[in-house]
Formats: C-alpha cells, sequence, structure tokens
C-alpha cells in the first residue's frame, strides 16, 4: 500500500487538520485516494481499499464506500487467475479467493459483503447508510442482508456457474420468483428499504437485482422492482461506483 505524506514530518503533522494535505476522494467515477490521512493528534489513519469485480456482489461494498464519504482506493481481481491489478497474489490478501474484501489496515482485511458494508457504514454515521446499533431497525437491516445474500443473491449464483446444469437453474429460478415478489410487495410503496432513506441494504438489493438482465430474468413482471432499480441507479454515488467499473 503507497504512502502519500502531507508536509512537515508526521510529528508536525499531528497538530494539523487534514485539509492541510493533499486528500483525494472517490469523484466523477474516478478513484483517487491516498493511503492515509494525517489528523490531529494522530500521525496517519490508513484509507480503506476494496478489493473488487466488475458488477460483481463487491459493487455493493464499492456503492457504500461511495455513499460514505470516507476516502478509499480500488482495485480490480482477477477471479480466474486470482491475481490482483497490480500483479499481487489475491490469495494472500483474501484467503477465501473472492470479492469483497476490504484492506482496513496494513494486515487487516475484513471479508464478506454485508460485513464490509456495515463497517463502512459504522465508520460515516451521518450518513444514516445503516441504524444505530442498538435499534430495532439496525436489526431490520440486518434481516434484509441475510435474506438478499441468502435468498436472492444465492439462487442468482447457478447462472454465473459454468458448472451449473440446466436443473439446479431451474430450481434456482423457481426459488427466485416468489422472492422476487416478496421484494416487490415491501418495496411498493416504499422509497427504499427501510423507508425514506438510502441504506447499504439497497446498495445490496440493486447489485443483486441488477444481474436479472444477464439471466433473461424479466423484471418487469414486477414494476415496483423496475422502480426501485430506476430510483436507486440514479443515485449520483451509484453512478460513480459504476462507472468506476466501467459499467455504465
Amino acid at each position: 500500500m503507497s504512502l502519500i505524506r502531507g508536509r512537515g514530518t508526521p510529528r508536525a503533522a499531528a497538530h494539523c487538520f487534514p485539509r492541510r494535505h493533499t486528500v483525494f476522494h472517490h469523484r466523477c467515477g474516478r478513484a483517487l485516494t491516498t493511503s492515509f490521512i494525517m489528523l490531529r493528534g494522530s500521525p496517519w489513519r490508513y484509507v480503506l481499499k476494496l478489493f473488487y469485480k466488475a458488477g460483481a456482489c463487491s459493487l455493493a461494498s464499492h456503492i457504500a464506500l461511495v455513499e460514505s464519504g470516507l476516502p478509499f482506493e480500488i482495485e480490480a481481481v482477477d477471479l480466474k487467475t486470482k491475481l490482483t491489478a497490480s500483479g499481487a497474489d489475491f490469495t494472500k490478501i483474501n484467503a477465501k479467493g473472492y470479492v469483497p474484501a476490504l484492506q482496513i489496515d496494513i494486515g487487516e482485511v475484513l471479508t464478506e459483503g454485508p460485513a464490509i458494508m456495515q463497517y463502512i457504514a459504522d465508520q460515516a454515521p451521518a450518513k444514516h447508510l445503516a441504524p444505530l446499533n442498538d435499534a430495532m431497525a439496525r436489526y431490520r437491516l440486518q434481516s434484509w442482508l441475510t435474506f438478499i445474500g441468502t435468498e436472492l443473491h444465492r439462487n442468482f449464483s447457478p447462472f454465473f456457474n459454468p458448472a451449473a446444469g440446466s436443473d439446479w437453474k431451474a430450481a434456482a429460478m423457481t426459488s427466485l420468483e416468489p422472492r422476487l415478489e416478496y421484494t416487490a410487495r415491501h418495496i411498493d410503496d416504499r422509497q427504499y428499504l427501510l423507508g425514506d432513506e438510502f441504506s447499504i441494504g439497497d446498495a445490496y438489493l440493486f447489485t443483486v437485482l441488477g444481474w436479472a438482465k444477464h439471466i433473461d430474468l424479466d423484471l418487469g413482471k414486477w414494476p415496483a422492482l423496475v422502480a426501485y432499480q430506476a430510483r436507486v441507479g440514479a443515485r449520483p454515488g451509484v453512478q460513480a461506483a459504476m462507472k468506476a467499473e466501467g459499467l455504465i
């Protein structure tokens, strides 16, 4: 991880505000970041680094990062060769070998999308990307994250698995449709999953629903989902993440 230092030595900079240093944020669809920010009372803080594959489930974490306003950087991963864009062995970063993975500090990596997104949300509480931990709404969010992961994401997976046979795919589609119907009924009278505010749950649902076009699943059967996708997809943060991954 490269380091970009601010003016002066770390000791002198510890008494400065971050604005005295060159700090780049994810803007205009490009990831321009430092690896740490100089903070008052602390020599530096490492910037988050997301390892991703374009359009995969890691897009949800990417959207969460952009929406959070936190400084971060991204690096693409070739999941076939297990090499990152810089040539690093991804299995030494994440032994599971799949995305997303979030490098929090040197030697500290967080994996699994729902955990990563909640971590991001908790670092930027003013953005309201997740309810507070002691609120019932947080458990409702966790319920949705689990539902999206186990009932939607999991049932989309066979369509992207070369080893999946037609019977497996047919069974997955049979499972998907009633779960999409349930989701459509829930979202029909709401702007977002939890009500009027965008949350990390929406980042995940938007990402998974976006796979429908790749498997010839017509979301037009559920107008509420079509409207929801358009609404979430119009958010500047969502568009920035998608542009950075070359999706739009």
